[in-house]
């Protein structure tokens, strides 16, 4: 599965593997170095996350192809901690086709703009929220602790960075909350945003917690890339 940790109250934490921890410095050193350095992006005002943001990442036409794409794989989508699925995310959601010369493409353009491996990045999943449907605040770093962690941690470790484009842009609601940071940002059609969910020295970040608040009015489509500390798969 592909689908984030949901977590909304610190707990006590096994420390990652030491490989893990080493991997997620290293990438975050990498990733930290490359942004800082490309004129087209936007740290946001935090000093308790790396989060970054880059307008028209995708031009509309990409958009588009990439909503038709979602639409033909989205199902309801799921959590690891599954007795919470209910009320945690009441989206719709899928992989897309990581064979589709176009998903390729796009998929290359998100580990160039990072300089992370591609084999280290999990299948584009793309996401659809209707009016009322919602992501409440989880992070997407692994639990240590949960029942599943030791088959992540086989399939290529703890994740590392989260890349997510925004499709379209939303007639009211579906804005995008750091719920921990006070950060909101509303979606824009074609806009990436990404963010280390580790520290510098590579424990996981509770602070980059985040929302996707309830659609109030039309559709809001979105596009997520997670990138492990080693090979994916």
């Amino acid at each position: 599965m592909s689908y984030a940790e949901s977590r909304s109250e610190d707990g006590p934490q096994k420390p990652a593997p030491l490989a893990d921890r080493a991997a997620l410095v290293r990438c975050g050193e990498r990733v930290r170095a490359r942004l800082a350095a490309d004129p087209a992006a936007y740290r946001l005002p935090t000093d308790r996350a790396e989060i970054f943001a880059f307008g028209e990442f995708l031009d509309p036409a990409e958009c588009d192809r990439m909503i038709a794409l979602v639409d033909a794989t989205a199902r309801p989508s799921m959590v690891y901690d599954l007795p919470r699925q209910s009320e945690t995310r009441t989206s719709y959601s899928g992989d897309v086709d990581p064979a589709d010369p176009f998903v390729r493409m796009i998929e290359r353009r998100i580990d160039d703009l990072l300089g992370l491996e591609s084999s280290w990045g999990e299948a584009i999943q793309g996401q659809r929220y209707h009016p009322g449907q919602e992501f409440k605040a989880h992070c997407d770093w692994f639990s240590t602790l949960a029942e599943y962690w030791p088959q992540e941690a086989r399939r290529g470790g703890q994740r590392g960075w989260t890349a997510m484009a925004y499709l379209n842009a939303v007639e009211e609601g579906g804005v995008t909350e750091f719920t921990r940071l006070g950060l909101s940002i509303t979606p824009q059609r074609g806009a990436l945003l990404v963010w280390n969910n580790a520290t510098p020295d590579g424990a996981p970040n509770w602070d980059t917690m985040h929302a996707a608040h309830p659609v109030v009015r039309g559709v809001k489509y979105v596009i997520t890339k997670w990138y492990r500390t080693r090979r994916w798969g």
